[in-house]
């Protein structure tokens, strides 16, 4: 299969190359043809794999496959997506973000891993499947459901569910939108934590009032902003909503020793992650903090007119927008409710505000049950593909997991082929060949396991 996998490398790349340049961005009107032609390209390649089903849905557009010719093997659902954050060219140095590029054995572009890298990855460890074993369908059924709105926080992806609900029983979801730890010692995921978002919006004068003016009995919504948010964390690096750590279930010591079994240093940490310093919350290792602990995070802020030399005003709106990432046994609607007690209790009155959170989009967490004998079977797979055990890991983003989970009542195993150096969401995000590679032989191996593990039952 690793043959097979090497001596098409130059296409793999190729085809990668292909679907990267269409630009597949999420949430912006202009790119929605885009959108459908990624999509469109997706249900030809899968097709061309020997899907004989495949079917473009109208919301996202997600894509569906389906290949079920072994009635007395597992179902298997495959998710991903297929849209992509949106990039400016100005801030991408190694090339522009839809014009790809290979260098040093990476290939640069917006989606090479995140998740067209992963897709494209299912795709050609099921092509090496079937050449290496002779096989004229998969081991197991296989049916793929790869979204087009996961940027955009999957807004109507439950929608999608309930509407094509019939066609999505599985006895297992494979989901195939996270990292691995490193190239070198690859980790089995087995969570991802939940995302809350909000915007707060804090306003002051009617309309930005010169300071001359008015500066010192005026109210300025900035400072009372950047007062607020001051006040997120405490001096231990923990959250400050009232209640928010009541359902925080506490990671097993199963899963604290496998993740100091992993190999970790500051200095490498550092170097791959670009976050210059370490900080969060006291009394937790930084791999805990990722991945078994919640975190509040301020993305955005915005006051005043930030382009052009300043105007000497003071602004009418400051803005914010925040990122809850939640762990079990937490709850978006408790969460939320927290969220808005904790501003309504801690703003001043001398401005108005509005926040607003996205509790319709909001993602709750997820663990793969820690006995669930597809992990062993992913294990020996990628033992296989990447030529080391793996270890355990989690994943400090989120995703629709939990919400397939329930909705097909079926459990969920991850397994992606990112990097936390790949930069996500970043510039010059990318993709090592190698590990793609790898990634698609473990794909290619777990196929006979999960079938050997169902007929043992």
């Amino acid at each position: 299969m690793r043959g097979y996998l090497a001596d098409h490398r130059d296409r793999i790349v190729e085809e990668l190359i292909g679907w990267v340049r269409l630009r597949s961005v999420a949430g912006e009107s202009e790119h929605d043809v885009d959108l459908v032609r990624s999509a469109r390209w997706l249900a030809g390649a899968l097709r061309d794999t020997g899907f004989p089903t495949v079917e473009v849905w109208d919301v996202g557009p997600a894509v569906y496959a389906e290949w079920c010719a072994t009635p007395d093997a597992p179902t298997v659902l495959v998710y991903s997506h297929h849209d992509v954050r949106a990039a400016k060219d100005g801030q991408w140095e190694e090339t522009p973000p839809f014009e790809p590029a290979l260098r040093d054995g990476r290939l640069y572009g917006r989606g090479t891993s995140d998740a067209k890298g992963q897709v494209l990855a299912h795709l050609w460890g099921l092509r090496a499947h079937l050449a290496a074993t002779g096989r004229t369908a998969p081991a197991v059924n296989l049916k793929f459901l790869v979204e087009g709105e996961e940027e955009a926080g999957s807004p109507h992806f439950a929608q999608l569910i309930e509407e094509h609900r019939d066609r999505l029983d599985a006895d297992l979801v494979v989901f195939s939108d996270t990292l691995l730890w490193r190239a070198d010692h690859p980790a089995i995921c087995t969570s991802v934590r939940g995302q809350v978002l909000a915007h707060l919006e804090v306003r002051g004068p009617l309309r930005d009032v010169h300071s001359g003016a008015v500066s010192g009995p005026a109210p300025n919504p900035a400072e009372e902003l950047s007062r607020l948010l001051a006040r997120l964390h405490d001096d231990k690096g923990r959250v400050t909503l009232p209640g928010f750590y009541d359902d925080v279930a506490e990671a097993s010591e199963r899963t604290r020793s496998a993740l100091a079994a992993l190999p970790f240093s500051d200095d490498d940490w550092l170097t791959r992650s670009q976050t210059r310093t370490i900080g969060g919350e006291a009394g937790y290792t930084v791999l805990e903090r990722l991945w078994t602990r919640p975190a509040a995070e301020v993305l955005t802020v915005v006051a005043g007119d930030p382009v052009g030399p300043p105007t000497g005003a003071i602004p009418a709106v400051a803005a914010a927008d925040l990122g809850i990432r939640t762990v079990p046994d937490q709850k978006v609607a408790d969460v939320a409710g927290q969220l808005r007690r904790w501003v309504a209790d801690n703003i001043g009155d001398h401005v108005d505000y509005e926040l607003t959170v996205a509790e319709e989009t909001g993602q709750e967490p997820y663990r793969t049950p820690e006995d669930h004998p597809a992990l062993d079977a992913l294990a020996d797979a990628m033992r296989e593909g990447f030529g080391s055990p793996p270890g355990r890991m989690g994943n400090a983003g989120g995703g629709p997991a939990e919400l397939l989970a329930r909705a097909l009542d079926a459990p969920v195993v991850f397994f992606g082929t990112g990097l936390p150096e790949d930069r996500w969401h970043d510039s010059d995000e990318r993709v090592s060949i190698d590990v793609l590679l790898a990634g698609a032989a473990t794909l290619a191996h777990l196929w006979p396991r999960l079938a050997a593990l169902h007929d043992r039952r």
